[in-house]
């Protein structure tokens, strides 16, 4: 093992080949079960390590000094160090599990549940000479902050999540949204240093890195940015945590379990609110607890109650709720289906009358891993300002999208663009319309409808409203197909996991 800094493509060199020592023996979906526990694993050994020897050096070489009085981050005794699960020849996932779950204990406050459920001791999945390799990969790197500083391993984690989200296919929607579209939500919405930014469905915790990102780009504070995050899965919650930590991040909350059914951010009776909610919820889930949404104690149900068989308006309303009465503003990605459908009309009218939504702009396609389906952002303050009120700006920015070796990303001209219109709050020709509310087609949202291209800009109104409507009926087709072939994929795979 080299003693000089590790490069970024160094570090992601190894991961990779990490990554590769498990294909064939596990799906490409669950890499993220391993990897990033190890990874994480042997962050916190090395940097224990690396706190050892400076409280040597600092004692003069006083062993009890630097063992027990020095302050550490994270506590490792010496049965669960990496060093001692490395010497393992037999058995390894079982001293693995033990030592990651001697950490874990150690370190209750902070790192509970941190390394996930993976099934280290099923030999069926890992055999011994598998981890055995894997342990050696990960062995030929020291991560500790002399050799692999938070900004190279911050951006690795993010290498990770892309390559998984590459190689897994249809599942990589729910692992990893798009970055640069997070950065134009994060930039649209001026967050500033000390803000509050919650994620109520925050996955792998990306859009909350992304805020921090972003101020650090700018030059801002931005290790006093308050994050919190809740996600359902038990495995991605856990990494969230670990991507938080490897990125420097401290003052942070993310919980594991239900937004709908069950918010873990509250206030005696009430939600609790943020400054800004940044959110991409999973798109027109079947199985929620429609029943207990209907009677919500946090009056969510204030807009109605969404069908079963959709629950996109109520993480819409659950948003809402959890915004900052003064300061707050929300950013949700959606599919564009939520600007129109009829089944959703009341809650969206309800919505509407309020006066929070402030902009809704249209993403291009092949934005989304494995998904064509466009995509919609909602952005809502729960105070605007003069200039924007009973208004809404609709941006059609379908077009700006490049697309290179098969990726699709917004680039910064697309993001500047697209902020320039949306601050002035002005037309643009073909672009951006602001429409009053009271002006609304039916209470619908779709941006067709208010922003077309110079060819459908025809004088007579009437004529102009059929070439709108039969282009507006094609796209709604269009998305509801897509929506309806992920959901059946969907419910297809559960069927074999199940089998």
């Amino acid at each position: 093992m080299s003693d000089k800094r590790l490069t970024q493509s160094e570090i992601e060199s190894h991961l990779k080949a990490a990554a590769n020592l498990l294909r064939g023996d596990i799906d490409a979906g669950d890499y993220k079960q391993y990897i990033f526990p190890l990874l994480f694993y042997k962050r916190i050994c090395d940097v224990y390590d690396e706190e050892i020897a400076e409280a040597l050096e600092e004692s003069d070489g006083d062993e009890e000094y630097a063992e027990k009085l020095y302050e550490h981050r994270f506590v490792v005794r010496p049965e669960n160090h990496w060093n001692e699960v490395r010497k393992a020849s037999t058995n390894v996932g079982d001293k693995l599990n033990k030592a990651l779950r001697g950490i874990e204990f150690d370190n209750k406050e902070n790192l509970t549940g941190i390394f996930g459920d993976a099934k280290w001791t099923n030999k069926d999945r890992l055999t011994d000479e598998t981890l055995k390799e894997l342990i050696e990969r990960f062995s030929m790197m020291k991560l500790d902050n002399t050799h692999a500083g938070q900004d190279e391993l911050g951006n690795a984690y993010e290498f990770l999540i892309k390559y998984f989200a590459d190689d897994s296919g249809h599942t990589a929607a729910e692992f990893y949204t798009n970055r640069t579209v997070i950065e134009l939500m994060t930039t649209l919405l001026d967050i500033e240093p000390g803000e509050s930014i919650y994620d109520p469905t925050c996955g792998t915790g990306g859009m909350l890195m992304v805020t921090a990102a972003h101020l650090k780009k700018q030059g801002k504070e931005y290790r006093n940015l308050k994050l919190y995050g809740q996600e359902i899965n038990i495995i991605t919650s856990a990494v969230a945590r670990m991507n938080m930590y490897l990125h420097g991040i401290e003052d942070f909350k993310i919980a594991q379990g239900d937004t709908l059914s069950k918010p873990a951010f509250k206030e005696k009776d009430k939600l609790r609110t943020f400054n800004v909610v940044l959110a991409n919820p999973p798109y027109s889930i079947k199985q929620w607890d429609r029943a207990s949404f209907e009677k919500d104690p946090y009056k969510r149900n204030i807009y109605g109650v969404p069908p079963q068989g959709c629950a996109d308006y109520a993480f819409f309303a659950h948003i809402l709720k959890s915004m900052d009465k003064e300061t707050g503003r929300c950013a949700i990605l959606f599919p564009h289906g939520v600007l129109f459908r009829d089944f959703e009309k009341g809650m969206r009218e309800s919505i509407i009358k309020e006066d929070k939504i402030e902009c809704v702009i249209g993403l291009g396609a092949n934005l989304f891993y494995n998904s064509p389906m466009e995509a919609c952002i909602i952005i809502c303050r729960a105070k605007k300002t003069p200039k924007c009120k009973n208004k809404i700006l609709f941006i059609n920015a379908v077009n700006e999208v490049r697309r290179e070796q098969a990726q699709s990303f917004l680039t910064e001209a697309n993001i500047e663009r697209i902020e320039r219109v949306y601050k002035a709050f002005v037309d643009e020709d073909g672009f951006s319309k602001v429409v009053n509310i009271s002006d609304l087609r039916d209470c619908s949202l779709s941006i067709p409808l208010y922003v077309r291209k110079n060819e459908f800009m025809i004088a007579e109104e009437h004529t102009e409203y059929v070439v709108a409507n039969q282009y507006q009926k094609w796209l709604n087709q269009t998305n509801e197909l897509y929506e309806n072939l992920e959901q059946l994929i969907a419910q297809l795979e559960e069927t074999e996991v199940e089998e």
